[in-house]
Order: structure tokens, then C-alpha cells, then sequence
């Protein structure tokens, strides 16, 4: 029961659709009618702009921490147990924001939300992760080859870098590596033909 309960709370904290709600209110626009058509972080930094993007990134972000927060302060089935939780939080978290209830099931790909459940359940990981992200990022401009390598850096971190022996967690962060590279089957496409769309924040 109390996976189903977990599950379902996180489903919903993903479900918020941020992009399209401050694109809808703020701005009249639904960003899944623009740029890459997808209710994400990326999308709305390109078609709103730096502040809604940076609002966006935050609470997607937030949605994923607080969506594997929850069986923390509300479970008391000791720390393995609570961390299965975490567990099928952080996929509910993942799930709600790739199908978002609350906005007809089209939401964005997950990356921000994915940080956000890895900041909650292994911080250490996310941080590498999060650095493998910023240096391909800065280096390339291209924020899906970040966001790909940093999904792939998640079980290699806690397997090689924090010889991590428990086997859910293991089990875990292959299924979300696999569902960032799944969800960017067409911009890995695009990065091998060249085509690929590139960011620079920096620029005005």
C-alpha cells in the first residue's frame, strides 16, 4: 500500500506541467506549440526566454526532490525500505512529468525532474552528474548531449565512483539512463547527422 501511496503523490508532483502553466499564464503561449514542441526547461529558455526558463529548470527540479522526500518523512519501515520507496517515487516523479495528468499527457523529457530525484536520494552522484552536465554543455552547447552523458554518468558514478551494492538503487539508475536516452531518440539522431540544435545561454 504504501508504494501506491508514495507512487501516487509523486506522480502528481511530476504531473505539475511548469512549462506550460508560466507560459500559459505569464505569457499567453503553450511552449508545446513552439521551438521543439516540448514542455520543458530547454524549450522555454528558447521560446520565452532566460527568467521563465530559469523558473521552470527549478521547479522541475523541485518537483523531483520533493516527489522522493516525501516516504522520507513519512515512513518509518527503516532506511532499505524506505529508500524502495524513493525508488518508485523518483520513477512516478519521472513518469509525471514525461505524461503529465494535468496537462493531456504531453509533458517534457525529464532531465530536470531526473536531477531532482538523484539530488533526493544520492546527492554525491547527482553533483558529478551534474558537472559532467555543465562542462559538455558549455563546451558543446548542445543541452541534450549534457543531459544524455549526465544520464549515462549516474550508474557508472555510484558503481565505479561509490561502489554502491544495493541492488534496486543499481537497478534504478539504469532505468532512468535508459529513459533519458529514449525520451532523446530524435536528438541523438540529430547529433549524428549535425543538426542538432545549439544553446548559448550567455547570449542576449
Amino acid at each position: 500500500m504504501e508504494f501506491i501511496i508514495f507512487g501516487i503523490i509523486a506522480y502528481l508532483l511530476g504531473s505539475v506541467p511548469t512549462a506550460v502553466w508560466v507560459g500559459k499564464v505569464f505569457y499567453g503561449t503553450d511552449v508545446r506549440e513552439h521551438g521543439s514542441k516540448n514542455a520543458g526547461a530547454t524549450n522555454t529558455f528558447r521560446v520565452l526566454g532566460k527568467k521563465p526558463g530559469s523558473i521552470v529548470l527549478a521547479v522541475d527540479i523541485l518537483k523531483g526532490v520533493l516527489a522522493v522526500s516525501v516516504p522520507v518523512f513519512f515512513s518509518s519501515d527503516g532506511v532499505e525500505q524506505t529508500t524502495n520507496y524513493q525508488l518508485v517515487a523518483a520513477l512516478s516523479a519521472v513518469l509525471g512529468h514525461v505524461f503529465p495528468l494535468f496537462a493531456g499527457f504531453k509533458g517534457g523529457k525529464g532531465v530536470a525532474t531526473s536531477l531532482g530525484v538523484i539530488i533526493g536520494i544520492h546527492p554525491p552522484a547527482a553533483a558529478i552528474c551534474l558537472g559532467v552536465f555543465l562542462i559538455t554543455f558549455i563546451l558543446s552547447k548542445y543541452v541534450s548531449l549534457g543531459a544524455i552523458l549526465a544520464a549515462l554518468c549516474f550508474p557508472l558514478a555510484l558503481e565505479f565512483i561509490f561502489k554502491n551494492n544495493f541492488i534496486w538503487l543499481r537497478a534504478f539508475s539504469v532505468l532512468l539512463a535508459l529513459a533519458v536516452i529514449i525520451t532523446h531518440h530524435k536528438n541523438i539522431g540529430r547529433l549524428l547527422k549535425g543538426n542538432e540544435n545549439k544553446m548559448n545561454l550567455f547570449r542576449k
